[in-house]
């Protein structure tokens, strides 16, 4: 890092006042974790084109809910064919997962019965975004980790640690949904009691989140990275899932209450590609933010983003190496990496 700020007196003295208000802010961020630190995480964010992978992961998202709730409903439909009541039940708590668009999803999958062919497609059309999905994340991943593109599974490992990943999920969607089915359910036994298993229902939620997510990153992430170095991407990961369940369900019941109809079918849509993108992207950041805490690629200079002119620190080089390093395709091929600036420095500085 040294290297990186190096400056003389007399250029100081005579750089412009913005300049100079930069170069201050630039120092301070470098020598104080609790701002450098998220500030590496979202350059990270950005030089992985962040924003995109998290669109595609929201694609496929996408594409998989409706055939996901074809194929709940449908096999519920045929399980529970003699129980109306438990049906109802079931398809609310797990619509719970989606507070934004309950309502409209609701009405959406009450008019669905069992049937073969609801059967069939919903199974396909799950399998087809349940598995592009967790592809895509596997891929994302592999940018925020800098994994050679010839060290990368191949399509067979990919999706069979897809299959991994949807068990792990499913699990946890179990989970929670019996955590709201518990909520939902104990108003029976009283009010004080059911104010009470709500209030713990949302720091035991963010726990179970948090495990999911645990084991996630351990299946999306590199061998060579140890399990305990991924505690904070799942921490981040878990508390923000919740927050956005939460901020959705006070959205409702606060802005939507009364006029759902308002929106319609484009609304729903657009409620739920924004829905999903908001979970994807909290997903996408965690994992950057195990990326740059066990590889230490903070602090990162204020500028880098912005501009060649600029003195690299050693995040940001340790940073650019791995970007460098990730395209190598074959295991024979070799890939080199300098920064002529600094050599340059280091030249003049000699002299």
């Amino acid at each position: 890092m040294a290297r990186s700020t190096r400056r003389s007196d007399t250029s100081s003295r005579s750089e412009p006042a913005p300049g100079r208000v930069l170069e201050a802010v630039d120092g301070y961020q470098r020598r104080h974790s609790w701002l450098g630190f998220p500030l590496a995480v979202i350059y990270k964010f950005g030089d992985d084109q962040g924003p995109y992978l998290t669109a595609l992961i929201t694609y496929y998202g996408f594409l998989s809910l409706f055939p996901l709730m074809l194929l709940l409903v449908t096999i519920l439909g045929f399980v529970l064919e003699g129980d109306p009541e438990l049906q109802e039940r079931l398809v609310d708590s797990t619509l719970s997962e989606l507070p934004i668009l309950r309502g409209q999803l609701r009405n959406s999958v009450e008019s669905l019965e069992g049937s073969g062919l609801g059967l069939a497609v919903g199974l396909l059309g799950t399998l087809y975004g349940t598995l592009g999905a967790a592809g895509a994340i596997q891929n994302a991943f592999n940018r925020a980790w800098a994994v050679p593109r010839n060290r990368r599974p191949n399509p067979f490992a990919l999706r069979l640690r897809s299959l991994l990943l949807l068990v792990v999920l499913g699990a946890g969607v179990i989970v929670s949904t019996s955590l709201t089915g518990l909520t939902t359910s104990a108003g029976a036994f009283g009010e004080t009691f059911s104010t009470w298993v709500a209030v713990a229902a949302v720091p035991l939620s963010t726990v179970v989140n948090i495990a999911l997510f645990m084991v996630a990153f351990r299946v999306l992430t590199a061998p060579s990275v140890s399990t305990r170095e991924l505690r904070i991407g799942a921490v981040i990961a878990g508390v923000g899932w919740q927050i956005v369940q939460v901020l959705g369900t006070y959205f409702v019941a606060n802005v939507l209450k009364g006029a759902p109809e308002a929106y319609g079918v484009f609304g729903l849509v657009l409620g739920l590609i924004a829905w999903i993108y908001l979970l994807a992207f909290v997903v996408v950041f965690a994992a950057e933010a195990n990326v740059v805490r066990q590889r230490r690629l903070w602090p990162r200079a204020l500028l880098t983003p912005f501009t060649d002119s600029v003195n690299l620190t050693p995040a940001d080089r340790r940073a650019y190496t791995g970007y460098a390093e990730s395209e190598r395709h074959k295991g024979f091929e070799s890939v080199d990496v300098g920064f002529e600036r600094d050599e340059a420095e280091d030249a003049e500085e000699k002299r």
